[in-house]
């Protein structure tokens, strides 16, 4: 019974353990976490680059082209139907200033001017009689003169009607409203029926083909500044970044402030409008340094830090930043803005900054390239 007893307890322990073995297997296997598969692309190589270290410019976007149609003379505006966002043509007509003295001022030169002309027929007239009378000796020489004084004078005055005519007609024409340029019409800044003074404007005619960014910079700055330079811009609502070049620079400092304005072409103003807001660096100069993307690097703890790999294996280097460029693809748009790390030394591994947060320990597996 004693042997009984003992080996049927010994079965109960045994079966214990292996349970609790089976437990801890189980658990061990659990804990066990498949490896991070990443792309090729992700894992970046630390290495020496060239920078081109820029000035940080903004401002606000403005048409290079644009033109306010004005009141050249003074009455009611008239037929100017186009609202904001209308598309116009160069020389298409608008509107028109009602002017009611100019068209009887016109039929009056006119008149006046056939008055003229009706003078100097009846002058020219009187001169080829007085000329044969005087080579048949009829009449005096003088007399003649007289017949030539008259027809100059009917000449002038015939003259003087005709120009009278082009004011008059030129007035006339003064109040039809043409656009000056092809674009949008920005701002009416008149309502038909309303009473308009000469050089009151009457709309606004923005052409967005082409926009340049006209960005404020300090006079210390403003020095490293050339025409031709490339520079990159972020524009908020569009994601992608936007190539510029500096066109012009304008030769007076602002009074008090003393700042500069630089004026930047855009390589690519598709879908942006006038006076939307737009930051970003003009390349100035160049450094070489071991230089990763400024995407690459954390924040998410009290010191900048980058995930780098080793031996397959995730850890966490915190890094000192340096100078700030573009790489050399600067002239591009979508060229990435680099910083100069130090704590790495040069080939080490570093994983993009599109990969997100991994723990420290953590294994990843790097993929074949994308093609």
């Amino acid at each position: 019974m004693v042997l009984a007893v003992a080996a049927g307890a010994y079965r109960v322990v045994d079966k214990r353990q292996t349970e609790r073995a089976k437990a801890e297997a189980q658990t061990e296997s659990a804990k066990v976490v498949p490896p991070t598969v990443l792309a090729a692309a992700d894992v970046l190589t630390l290495q020496n680059q060239t920078l081109a270290v820029g000035i940080a410019v903004s401002g606000a976007i403005k048409a290079s082209n644009a033109a306010f149609v004005k009141a050249r003379v003074a009455g009611e505006v008239q037929g100017l139907q186009l609202r904001e966002g209308d598309f116009v043509k160069a020389g298409q007509v608008i509107g028109r200033i009602e002017n009611s003295e100019a068209g009887p001022r016109l039929q009056q030169a006119q008149q006046q001017a056939e008055s003229s002309k009706t003078q100097i027929d009846v002058a020219q007239r009187n001169f080829d009689n007085n000329r044969a009378l005087v080579e048949q000796g009829f009449i005096s020489k003088t007399a003649l003169e007289s017949s030539t004084s008259a027809l100059a004078s009917a000449q002038a005055l015939y003259r003087a009607a005709q120009a009278a005519v082009d004011i008059a007609r030129k007035s006339l024409d003064d109040g039809v409203l043409r656009a000056p340029i092809s674009g949008q019409i920005a701002q009416r800044l008149a309502q038909p029926g309303e009473r308009a003074a000469v050089d009151a404007r009457i709309v606004e005619i923005v052409d967005l083909s082409k926009l340049e960014l006209e960005a404020s910079v300090g006079a210390a700055e403003s020095l490293q500044l050339q025409v031709g330079q490339s520079a990159r811009l972020s524009v908020d609502g569009k994601p992608e970044p936007i190539a510029a070049q500096i066109v012009r620079i304008n030769p007076n400092a602002t009074p008090g402030s003393r700042s500069v304005i630089a004026y930047l072409a855009l390589a690519d103003g598709a879908g942006l409008r006038q006076g939307l807001f737009a930051q970003g660096t003009v390349a100035v100069s160049s450094t070489t340094a071991l230089a990763l993307p400024l995407s690459a690097v954390r924040t998410d703890k009290p010191l900048p830090y980058v995930q780098i790999l080793v031996d397959g294996k995730v850890q966490h280097q915190t890094v000192t930043l340096g100078v700030r460029g573009i790489g050399a693809d600067a002239g591009k748009a979508d060229a990435p803005l680099l910083v100069a790390v130090d704590g790495l030394a040069a080939g080490a591994q570093v994983l993009a900054g599109t990969v997100g947060p991994l723990r420290p320990g953590s294994v990843v597996s790097v993929g074949a390239a994308t093609p």
